[in-house]
């Protein structure tokens, strides 16, 4: 299962769909607010992490290898936490446990609420690539499609989240991506995941900034491919 960013919908995982679905029987989703995702009003990451699980429950899924990107990440580890027997390994990219303050989201939220996506949608898609990456266009739209509303709601949900003392409670084999030029999710916000989950496994990726599944999509095809064929394997 493949969860993707704030801002994006699942196209955002075009770039792995091929060499993915060679080893996998991949399923990617809108959250709310995202895509094909109505917006249902305010929300927490447990409310977004509970519609993952109604998801599986209608999929008739009980349990999945996850791997999520930013928000979707953020979600990875609420479920991981949470729902530890729905899921048998996580894959964490350019994400964090507690990202900014409450005050920093909410101003997002009220700015998109007044002006729109499109509005932002310039400036912080700068911030997902770096400065040479020629791709930008189509996030770009992509981010300026996306409900101002389920955009904003979203917003307010990383702006309530803190999954720092989650991360402990986090048994899945776990491997955490970093985009060594990401100005979102800097590699330290994954080394402080590392250091809370244990076993886990970081790397991180040059030449990539926030969306690096996007700007090195062999690579982070590879890492998830290697990641998810290992057999998990539980003490009795």
């Amino acid at each position: 299962m493949l969860s993707s960013s704030l801002g994006t919908t699942l196209e955002m995982w075009d770039p792995q769909m091929d060499a993915l679905t060679e080893h996998f029987r991949v399923i990617r989703f809108d959250h709310r607010g995202h895509g094909r995702s109505p917006a249902n009003g305010e929300c927490s990451i447990a409310d977004l992490g509970g519609d993952v699980l109604e998801l599986l429950d209608r999929l008739e899924l009980p349990v999945v290898s996850f791997a999520g990107l930013s928000l979707g990440g953020m979600l990875g580890m609420w479920l991981a936490a949470h729902a530890p027997e729905r899921i048998d390994r996580l894959a964490l990219l350019c994400t964090s446990a507690k990202l900014s303050t409450p005050e920093f989201w909410s101003e997002r939220a009220n700015a998109v609420r007044e002006g729109g996506t499109a509005s932002i949608a310039e400036a912080i898609t700068a911030r997902w690539f770096t400065p040479g990456y020629g791709g930008r266009e189509p996030y770009i739209a992509m981010l300026a499609g996306i409900s101002a509303e389920g955009y904003a709601a979203c917003c307010e949900a990383i702006g309530g989240m803190d999954l720092r003392s989650d991360l402990p409670l986090i048994k899945a084999p776990t491997l955490v991506l970093a985009g060594a030029d990401d100005p979102a999710t800097p590699p330290e916000h994954a080394e402080r995941i590392v250091s809370g989950i244990p076993g886990s496994v970081l790397a991180v990726l040059p030449g990539a900034a926030h969306l690096a599944n996007v700007e090195q999509p062999e690579a982070v095809s590879r890492h998830l491919i290697e990641h998810f064929r290992q057999e998990t394997t539980t003490a009795v």
